[in-house]
């Protein structure tokens, strides 16, 4: 089998740019890589994902319970490992993807009470990784933006128009819990915790991005 390693962060953490920069400096190491980035948007696997983004299932995140909430998820993950990267995986390939399970257990977790976040954890990976039998990544890094910071960059991203962020984005009560069960979740599941503001302000891409590759290179 080959690697996988998941970039993960809240919504306006730099993930996207990461998942851009780090095939690159892996290539300058003589390792070839293939990026996948979830929800697979451009699948049809992933309208139910859509839908409750959109919030045709409701206008707030826990109007869909974190169980009912993570198949979305899963089952997307699952139609893109089969058709597109499962067998470059499979030889032995460098898989990179923008978010994964570990999503499920940030965005899914906030919406139980912390007594059951560990119980929920446990649930969510034999899911995935037993059960469905999706790939265990080999590294997990959480890029740390808070949330107060994140939203400057969102708004940025979206030219002032608050009405283009999703549910997930627009809800700051929501993206809180989210970061206090990541913290919770990157301790449990062993993930590399990247740093990515200092003093209320976002640390500069490079910085970051070295950081991201210093981690990833401790597994080959």
């Amino acid at each position: 089998m080959g690697k996988l390693i998941v970039i993960e962060g809240l919504d306006g953490s730099g993930k996207s740019t990461q998942l851009e920069l780090l095939p690159q400096n892996l290539k300058q190491k003589g390792i070839d890589c293939k990026t996948v980035s979830f929800p697979d948007y451009e699948n049809p696997s992933s309208t139910l994902v859509k839908m409750y983004l959109a919030g045709e299932f409701g206008k707030r995140p826990n109007d869909v319970n974190a169980f009912a909430a993570s198949t979305f998820y899963c089952v997307d993950r699952f139609a893109s490992f089969k058709t597109s990267w499962g067998e470059f995986y499979g030889a032995g390939g460098t898989v990179i993807a923008g978010r994964y399970t570990t999503s499920n257990a940030v965005h899914q977790c906030s919406k139980l009470p912390e007594s059951e976040w560990e119980s929920f954890l446990n649930w969510l990976y034999d899911f995935e990784y037993n059960k469905v039998g999706i790939p265990k990544p080999d590294k997990v890094i959480f890029l740390d933006m808070p949330v107060e910071v994140s939203q400057k960059l969102l708004s940025k991203r979206y030219g002032g128009d608050e009405t283009k962020k999703d549910i997930h984005e627009s809800d700051t009560e929501y993206l809180a819990r989210c970061r206090k069960a990541a913290v919770f979740t990157a301790k449990y599941s062993n993930w590399d915790i990247i740093p990515c503001s200092q003093n209320c302000q976002a640390r500069s891409i490079q910085d970051i991005a070295n950081d991201v590759l210093k981690s990833v290179l401790e597994i080959y």
